[in-house]
């Protein structure tokens, strides 16, 4: 007689299938609205492990686009990085998820990206008054108190936030933060200025606004009012302590990504003119604030690292490798 011997699958050694991202269905039936009705309208896949979700905000009484890198494993609770585009909010294909490699470079890491489209010109703040061509602009409401809830319930996010942007939203960052205490572990600030009040400050910001025929003075008043101090980081920088700070900046000397074959370039002689002139002056003017921010931080003994390039222009190449040398200060901060 022949005996059958039959063991556990735990013992045949079965291999334990592969993770896989939260599915869209998921999403749609796990999302949460916010407290002021702000809610998740839809959400669709988009190319490899993106998400394209439209989020309704209450506080803007509109519906923002937001890309999101779903975590490799859907299953678990997850750690989210946002991060901001710059001044164009990300259209015209300038954003990180446009710009960069993060779909490679994140690929066998379990976080989920975060990015909102939209919001040109707008500091990521809440305006004082709507703007009559940039609109209604409460991007601080909307990233900090709509957005979250959305979505750690829709993707399983863990409530361990990181934040990062370019540019304008570099500034936006520190604002962000000290909007709302404790929701970000860690800040990355690429290419921005802190110092927002000072007529070096206001300056800078009231072009960018500009730029996209905004008025600054809807946003915080005329020059010399009480919001334009009570909303800058460098003079509210010791409210920062205990959140991991990275800051990076090149001189405007131009570099080894800024060639016709750089990042972003692809033969396109405008493209480059443009990065080896405004680009050249934007970024040696980040440089300065980046070392009146070092200095500053380093006078309170806030902890913090600095990346100040001895090249390199106002541009994605470098913004790309920015991201890459801060993510171990982002991974250490997460977990």
């Amino acid at each position: 007689m022949t005996l059958a011997l039959v063991l556990p699958s735990s013992v045949v050694g079965t291999a334990a299938p592969a993770p896989t991202p939260i599915a869209v269905s998921e999403v749609r039936v796990n999302a949460r609205g916010a407290a002021d009705g702000s809610h998740l309208v839809s959400a669709a896949d988009g190319a490899g492990r993106m998400l394209d979700l439209d989020v309704y905000s209450a506080a803007m009484d509109s519906v923002i686009t937001v890309k999101v890198l779903r975590a490799p494993d859907g299953s678990v609770p997850t750690p989210v990085l946002y991060l901001l585009n710059g001044a164009n909010g990300g259209l015209d294909a300038s954003s990180w998820f446009d710009q960069t490699d993060i779909a490679d470079f994140f690929a066998d890491t379990q976080i989920s990206l975060v990015i909102p489209m939209g919001g040109r010109a707008s500091y990521f703040t809440d305006w004082r008054t709507d703007d009559p061509v940039l609109g209604r602009q409460r991007w601080a409401t909307f990233l900090t108190g709509e957005l979250p809830v959305i979505i750690d319930s829709a993707i399983r996010g863990n409530g361990s936030n990181a934040i990062g942007g370019i540019s304008m939203a570099a500034t936006s960052v520190f604002q962000l933060a000290l909007a709302a205490p404790g929701l970000y572990r860690a800040i990355g600030s690429y290419s921005g200025c802190a110092r927002t009040s000072d007529p070096v400050g206001h300056a800078f910001v009231s072009a960018v606004v500009a730029r996209w025929a905004g008025n600054a003075v809807n946003m915080w008043g005329p020059p010399g009012d009480p919001e334009w101090n009570a909303t800058d980081p460098y003079l509210h920088a010791d409210q920062l302590r205990g959140t991991a700070i990275y800051v990076s900046a090149g001189t405007g000397v131009p570099g080894a990504l800024d060639t016709l074959d750089g990042p972003g370039i692809a033969g396109d002689t405008a493209k480059l003119q443009a990065q080896l002139t405004t680009g050249v002056v934007i970024e040696a003017l980040s440089a300065r604030c980046a070392v009146a921010l070092r200095d500053r931080l380093a006078a309170l003994r806030i902890p913090a690292t600095f990346n100040l390039r001895p090249v390199g222009t106002h541009s994605w190449g470098y913004w790309q490798q920015d991201l890459h040398d801060s993510w171990p200060l982002f991974e250490h901060a997460l977990h």
